[in-house]
């Protein structure tokens, strides 16, 4: 597993990263979320031993990013923030070069850099250098370098940066493939991410680790989980008509649409749609709100900006 144990990074007066403590586990796509400035990165880095921590330390399937950290980086696959690349190289000779320095030679070699090639769709820029290739394309050179040598731990921050719906869509689905025997750490500011990738998130602002759940016990912890949204054409009296329900907490009308937040009474999504069919109302949309992640989001950091 991966062990943080009180990860602290200071840059002169400034904490960035304020003794944050988790462990994941094999199988695990944890999510690492936070406003920018949170520390994410600077976590990232921290685990892959690319930045030495003020205080605290992390253990990589056994190895101490202090004491055995060529071993801990051994275990990982790393796409750090703009995947700084080699970019005179060839994208061939840069995912040879990588092979390489991974201890591949000969076939061996050139089989790790077509299959990484061909998980990415790399093959039509091969011969090109880096510096030309477009920012998409970039990322995906640097995820390929990343599960080249197929690690047992990928620590990918802002993944599908740069990405168009397309790409996003096929980098996810390999994130995905790649999950079952893998621990996967993803930095990101981006929520569908964690909807769509992660079986566990954090979140972290000034440095500190405000939240720790499933993506479903975050969005549980949403003022809008079970809540009931619809649209119709007389909101006013739907909102005074479901605003007396015993199951109903409050409602709200926002931008044409009727909210309406559970109180701890029986099952409300029942009782609205009994009440339309009771009014004959015509309704042109009906919602029941699993929660919404922004406003977790939001509601977590700001109370962290404010502690």
């Amino acid at each position: 597993m991966i062990e943080a144990k009180s990860l602290t990074r200071r840059y002169g007066p400034l904490l960035a990263v304020d003794r944050i403590s988790f462990q994941v586990e094999p199988g695990t796509v944890l999510g690492f979320l936070g406003p920018n400035g949170a520390g994410k990165s600077t976590t990232m880095k921290m685990l892959t031993g690319f930045l030495a921590p003020s205080a605290g330390t992390a253990v990589i399937h056994g190895h101490d990013i202090r004491t055995d950290s060529l071993a801990a980086r051994r275990q990982m696959g790393y796409l750090p923030e703009g995947a700084p690349l080699y970019g005179e190289l060839s994208v061939e000779r840069f995912l040879k070069f990588v092979a390489e320095t991974r201890g591949f030679r000969g076939s061996e070699a050139h089989r790790r850099v077509a299959a990484a090639a061909e998980r990415l769709s790399l093959g039509e820029v091969m011969a090109q250098t880096i510096e030309t290739l477009s920012k998409g394309f970039k990322r995906r050179v640097g995820l390929a370098q990343a599960i080249l040598h197929d690690p047992p731990v990928l620590i990918l921050d802002e993944p599908t940066d740069g990405l168009d719906p397309n790409q996003k869509h096929e980098v996810r689905r390999l994130i995905r493939e790649m999950a079952p025997d893998k621990i996967t750490i993803i930095s990101t500011h981006i929520l569908e991410e964690v909807d769509a990738l992660c079986t566990r998130a954090m979140i972290i602002a000034r440095g500190r680790l405000l939240a720790d759940d499933s993506p479903t016990g975050l969005l549980a912890r949403s003022r809008y989980h079970n809540a009931v949204t619809l649209t119709m054409d007389d909101l006013e009296t739907a909102a005074s008509r479901l605003g007396a329900l015993a199951e109903s907490r409050e409602v709200e009308v926002r931008r044409g649409h009727l909210t309406v937040f559970p109180s701890s009474q029986g099952n409300l999504f029942d009782a609205v749609t009994r009440t339309i069919h009771d009014e004959g109302w015509k309704v042109d949309q009906l919602q029941l709100e699993a929660g919404r992640l922004d406003e977790v989001f939001r509601t977590v950091t700001d109370a962290g900006e404010a502690a």
